[in-house]
This record gives structure tokens, C-alpha cells and sequence, in this order.
């Protein structure tokens, strides 16, 4: 019997509404589908309890917490100290997610650029991923990333990465990752796949963002951690690979960036 090929779903959001009270199946079928490991995403701080509380309750669970950049201007501002805090949970493996997004919330940009050199900060001081979130916004995220980097290195992951080719390239130059959605499935997202496969195959990740952006044949409908495995496939055609071949490279990807969570796989 041929082993299921592992890989990592970098980024989901198991405590939102459209997974309540199937936590225990939706894990299941995604170790079932080789998904061995998920990040959840905390993305307001009031909900970081219950985003915890899955992490402490699934082994293949780990977990990040930061405010999210459409909602920089609704929720308390976080400091560097709380989100570094945050860093002595043995399964709390990134900052963020955090960004800019003016695609809806425009209007905060100025908020959302002080909270992501604060979510910036907190990256660098505890050597976690800071993780990403950019829409609409590509010019300004590229000036803040590099004006930061110079200012003292920090890893990073851009999740869900869609934005343009000169995005791609700031992060890339930066030393960061770019992470693989079920967007890049999109039949229409020939030129996401083009950007993806001019990347360095060492900095690819794979993430869901579940419940949302379901890759084929499930688009539409809900996410779940399971259809990483969708991605995964795709990607393995970007780059040329056999299914086999391009989980492993992700998973030594996923592996050097969240360092955290591949050392705590290694003590259990």
C-alpha cells in the first residue's frame, strides 16, 4: 500500500462559524488526505481562547494570532509586548495575519500600515513567520516590507499570495515565501500559476485559507484543510513534479519557515 504523501495546510481559520462542531471530522479527512499538519489563524485577539483552545485540543494543530487589516481599525490596538507574549505557547507558531488590504477597507490604510510594523516588530524580536495578508495594496506593502527588512531581518510568509509578478519579486528579493491557495487552482488564474512557477521552488507553501477559496472541483463551496491536496496537485504541475516529490519539497519549505512547529513534531 502506497503511503499518502504529507503535507501542511499553512493557513486556515478552524474557530470560524462554518466548522462548529465538526472539528473532529474536518481533522480526520485532512490527515486522511496526507494534510499532517494545519495552522489556525487568529484573527481578532478576543477570539485568540477559542483559537487556542482547538490548537491545545488537535496534535496536528498549531496556531497564529495578530488583527487581521480590515480590521485595524475596529479592534484594540495590539502592542509588540502582547503579541510577543503570545510566543511562549509551545504550539503558537506566527504572527499575524496582518497586511493591508484596500480593496474594502481603504480608508484605514494609515491604521493598518502602524499595525503592521507593530505585527513587523514582534516578527523580528521572537524569529516566528510573520504572515501576510495583501489585496489591492502591492505598492505600499512592498515600500513597508523592504523599509523594515532594512531596519533588522524577519522571516515571512505571503498567504494566499494573488497579487502581481513585482510583489512576488519584492518578497522573493526579501528572502520570504509565497504561499499557494486554492486561487492558483482557478482555471482563469493562468498568470498566478506564471508567477508561481518563476519562483524558487524553496519558498513555496501550501494553505487552504479555509472555509474560504476552495480549489476545483469543490470551488464554491466550503474549504476545508482535506483540499490542501487540490493545491498541492496543481502545484506539482506548475513546477514540474510528481505529486510525491512536490509535497516533500513543500513540507521541508513549511519546515524551515515554522521552525517552531517542525521542532515540536520532532519532541512528541
Amino acid at each position: 500500500m502506497t503511503q499518502t504523501p504529507e503535507i501542511t495546510d499553512s493557513h486556515c481559520h478552524l474557530d470560524f462559524p462554518d466548522f462548529e462542531g465538526e472539528l473532529p471530522e474536518i481533522i480526520a479527512r485532512a490527515t486522511e488526505a496526507g494534510v499532517t499538519r494545519m495552522v489556525t489563524i487568529c484573527t481578532k485577539l478576543r477570539n485568540l481562547p477559542r483559537v487556542q483552545a482547538i490548537a491545545e485540543s488537535y496534535a496536528p494543530v498549531f496556531f497564529a494570532a495578530g488583527i487581521h487589516p480590515m480590521s485595524a481599525a475596529e479592534e484594540p490596538r495590539v502592542t509588540v509586548d502582547e503579541l510577543v507574549a503570545l510566543a511562549s505557547h509551545p504550539k503558537f507558531v506566527g504572527i499575524g495575519e496582518t497586511g493591508l488590504d484596500y480593496h474594502y477597507t481603504a480608508d484605514s490604510a494609515e491604521m493598518q500600515q502602524q499595525s503592521l510594523r507593530v505585527h513587523i516588530a514582534a516578527a523580528r524580536e521572537t524569529g516566528l513567520p510573520l504572515i501576510i495578508h495583501s489585496r489591492a495594496a502591492d505598492e505600499d506593502m512592498a515600500r513597508i516590507l523592504a523599509e523594515e527588512h532594512r531596519a533588522g531581518a524577519y522571516p515571512c510568509v505571503m498567504h494566499c499570495f494573488s497579487s502581481g509578478a513585482e510583489l512576488a519579486r519584492a518578497a522573493l528579493d526579501l528572502g520570504f515565501y509565497l504561499s499557494m491557495s486554492g486561487i492558483a487552482a482557478f482555471p482563469k488564474s493562468a498568470e498566478l500559476r506564471e508567477i508561481f512557477a518563476a519562483a524558487p521552488l524553496d519558498r513555496i507553501l501550501l494553505e487552504t485559507d479555509a472555509p474560504y477559496l476552495a480549489p476545483p472541483p469543490y470551488r464554491g463551496k466550503r474549504n476545508e484543510p482535506a483540499y490542501t491536496a487540490h493545491t498541492a496537485r496543481v502545484g506539482a504541475e506548475v513546477f514540474g513534479l510528481d505529486y510525491a516529490d512536490f509535497a516533500a519539497r513543500t513540507q521541508a519549505n513549511f519546515d524551515r519557515l515554522f521552525s517552531k512547529a517542525a521542532a515540536w513534531k520532532e519532541a512528541t
